[in-house]
């Protein structure tokens, strides 16, 4: 937390499904919240047991005992669900109340929609690396979010990886790009392990080379800052292996069927916000 940064004293999650988990394990690293300052309410009382046993937090069944007690609330539940816990907690979410919604595909429109229209929403879209304290974050803010109320949930999602502020009109291809990318890279991982299998590698071997190559490559970028076209250069040399596995790469359309591959899980992102909206 920055200094001179006030943050709510207290911060509730409504629902505790794997992405709260996710959140509340980050902010207890970070050292953003101690145990006691975190309430978690879902309506399983096995998962609530799971998440005191594990991090030492208080547990509600009650949703609206959970907004009730903090100025903070992060909203976790299914997107199915999310009318019903809407109409359920409508009446603790004071003006004061900041709610982070990391509903999947679900506008802040709708949100407001379920709740009074001038209740302050931020919409929070983080992937899966989240479960490994290396997720990517848009944050898009309502309308009345102050700076600071924005810089403190900013604080809160970078404690479980890389925040990124954006309008909600670009949320459709954040999920296309960052959402849906975990798995595009799986299929890369699973196809670099299994071409060194071809080639003779042991099958663990193959795979912890693959995935490590992956991580090791993404953090270069990241901490270099360079163009990845640069990075890309400074390994293939002339004459050598990698430009001949570029260019194979090239001939087989690979870097088009990735662009395509975001494009078309924007689209449907799009097609889903409509049925929601």
């Amino acid at each position: 937390m920055k200094r001179g940064m006030r943050r709510p004293g207290r911060i509730s999650f409504v629902g505790a499904g794997n992405m709260v988990e996710a959140i509340i394990r980050g902010i207890l690293s970070a050292d953003l919240y101690k145990k006691e300052e975190i309430l978690a309410s879902d309506t399983s009382r096995d998962r609530l047991q799971t998440m005191k046993e594990r991090y030492g937090i208080r547990t509600t069944l009650s949703n609206t005992e959970a907004v009730f007690q903090s100025d903070l609330v992060v909203l976790g539940v299914k997107p199915l669900v999310i009318d019903l816990i809407l109409r359920e907690i409508r009446e603790e979410i004071k003006p004061e109340k900041l709610l982070v919604s990391v509903v999947a595909g679900t506008p802040i429109g709708r949100i407001l929609a379920g709740l009074d229209k001038t209740a302050k929403v931020i919409r929070a879209m983080p992937n899966t690396p989240a479960l490994v304290r290396e997720g990517a974050t848009a944050l898009s803010p309502g309308v009345g979010v102050s700076a600071q109320e924005l810089a403190v949930t900013v604080n809160v999602f970078n404690s479980i990886g890389r925040t990124v502020i954006l309008e909600e009109r670009y949320l459709d291809a954040v999920t296309g790009l960052s959402g849906s990318g975990p798995a595009f890279v799986f299929v890369m991982i699973e196809a670099l392990a299994d071409g060194g299998v071809k080639m003779g590698l042991p099958r663990e071997v193959a795979l912890s080379l693959s995935a490590q190559t992956v991580l090791g490559s993404a953090r270069m970028l990241l901490e270099t800052q360079e163009h990845p076209g640069k990075l890309k250069d400074m390994v293939a040399s002339p004459g050598g292996t990698t430009i001949a596995g570029l260019h194979l790469l090239e001939t087989a359309g690979v870097r088009a069927a990735l662009i395509a591959a975001v494009e078309a899980a924007t689209r449907r992102s799009e097609e889903l916000g409509r049925l929601h909206a």
